[in-house]
């Protein structure tokens, strides 16, 4: 069985989100943020974070835009925070047909990936959502996801 990882940014330092990596082995970071290149990013700001994933952890990094939150919803989302509502709108979204590319890319990968977003904990985060939309209609996966101790 696969496993596959997620993280967040927020509320970690450098060194915490990097040794959580390190410790779980990831060999691939796949960031699905609709935006990843803001100054609110820190360290994690794209190109940046391409550069540090290669030198501290020998990893590979991966923009799928595919999955990330639509601007639409991810405004709508950002104003009421309605997670009801968010939830089952993105979980609509992850059936379109055309992802199936996608989440096949996913699973036939030789990394240990792990998606990468913004939320720190995944309960309210769309990484969740797609992981668990993998698990339980294309294939059973391992679900791990890399929180700060």
């Amino acid at each position: 069985m696969k496993s596959i990882y997620s993280i967040g940014t927020s509320e970690k330092s450098a060194e915490e989100f990097f040794n959580l990596l390190k410790e779980s082995n990831i060999t691939k970071i796949i960031d699905i943020r609709r935006h990843n290149t803001s100054q609110l990013a820190g360290f994690s700001k794209k190109d940046d974070l391409r550069y540090f994933l290669k030198e501290i952890c020998n990893a590979e990094y991966e923009h799928e835009t595919s999955i990330a939150t639509p601007e639409t919803l991810l405004n709508k989302y950002k104003k009421d925070r309605d997670w009801a509502y968010y939830e089952k709108e993105f979980n609509k979204l992850l059936r379109d047909p055309s992802l199936k590319t996608t989440y096949n890319k996913m699973l036939e990968d030789k990394h240990t990936i792990c998606l990468l977003c913004s939320e720190n904990k995944p309960d309210k985060c769309h990484r969740r959502l797609i992981l668990e939309y993998i698990k339980n209609n294309i294939q059973d996966i391992k679900i791990i996801h890399l929180m700060k101790k």
